[in-house]
């Protein structure tokens, strides 16, 4: 009944949420994170319209980072990973929106973490834009998903079946639950995400961390060349799921590389910095740059993989100081059909 279009279909606007105060930031990184969204946003609005969703006592805040034409939607929150806890847009069979509103638990009820209020923003949303809005009994997130429009989803074992998601659940009742929302048959299991998305704060898993379609029958995968780093290992493991997979209809993908940045640790760890994780926009991709030398490489990857459109890239390092990317922190409404 319902289908989600690609990313590269096109889309009506692009969703953010502002940060707020709590969960994990010193106000030292609280700073960042907000003007680090808020150049994702004001790099979105020269495409397409942009609604960005901010706590009622953020607007203050918020309004003079945002450019003039971005529209803010007060609804309360607990952080800013539109994505996550937000609603997945879908079509319905006229081609009219409606959003999908997964269960959300702080991937997979994290500790130190609090979700209630953003636990309610896809269903606030819903009200708001006064669309259809599809209760799914499963606990998923955005960025635990990617689709090609054509029937395939890229998923994580150690997501979907993540037993502080969703306990009990088989494969085959995850794979109907895709199907009925998403319109998605042909699912693409991953066993497992990039390695930091292991550690505290991470989310166990997320494919929009290593992969993504930029066209239908092409995978873009994150490729860690080297050895030192673990990814290096599990990003073999991502190729071979790949290869072993086929397309909606039956053909191989064609794989291209996403180079890692040479950057392999923070003060922390091994960072799982990378390209993959990148939002398509009308006319344009905004992209992750790391100050790194593969940058200026991953620019010219994704201008050819995305043919027509105009790369535009943002310091990402302190999004990914917060666990994650510039495509984690957004959503695309796609354009109704018909």
């Amino acid at each position: 009944m319902w289908q989600m279009p690609s990313e590269t279909a096109t889309h009506a606007r692009t969703w953010l949420a502002f940060p707020v105060p709590g969960n994990h930031e010193t106000t030292a990184e609280l700073d960042a994170a907000r003007v680090a969204w808020a150049a994702v946003a004001n790099a979105a609005i020269d495409f397409e319209p942009v609604t960005v969703v901010v706590d009622p006592e953020q607007l203050e805040i918020a309004r003079p980072m945002l450019s003039a034409g971005i529209e803010l939607m007060p609804i309360a929150l607990d952080d800013a990973w539109i994505r996550d806890m937000g609603p997945t847009f879908v079509l319905d069979k006229a081609g009219e929106l409606a959003l999908v509103d997964w269960i959300f638990n702080g991937w997979g009820q994290q500790p130190e973490l609090v979700w209630d209020e953003d636990s309610r923003v896809a269903a606030r949303i819903a009200e708001t834009l006064g669309v259809e809005r599809i209760a799914s009994p499963m606990v998923n997130e955005g960025g635990g998903i990617h689709v090609d429009g054509e029937g395939t989803v890229l998923i994580t074992r150690t997501v979907q079946l993540d037993p502080f998601r969703n306990p009990g659940w088989t494969e085959a009742e995850v794979e109907a639950e895709l199907l009925r929302t998403l319109g998605a048959g042909n699912v693409i299991w991953f066993d497992r995400g990039l390695t930091r998305d292991y550690a505290r704060f991470g989310t166990r898993g997320h494919v929009d961390m290593f992969a993504t379609i930029p066209s239908p029958g092409v995978m873009l995968m994150h490729c860690q060349g080297n050895p030192d780093h673990p990814d290096f290992e599990v990003g073999r493991g991502h190729r071979a799921t790949i290869e072993a997979s086929s397309t909606p209809g039956g053909a191989p993908w064609e794989i291209v590389e996403l180079p890692a940045p040479r950057t392999l640790r923070d003060d922390t760890d091994f960072v799982d910095w990378n390209y993959a994780n990148h939002l398509v926009v009308n006319g344009g991709v905004i992209a992750c740059r790391f100050d790194d030398p593969a940058d200026e490489e991953a620019v010219e990857i994704l201008s050819a993989a995305y043919p027509g459109r105009s790369v535009v890239t943002v310091d990402a390092r302190p999004i990914f100081n917060q666990g994650g990317g510039i495509h984690c922190i957004t959503q695309q409404q796609p354009a109704p059909r018909g």
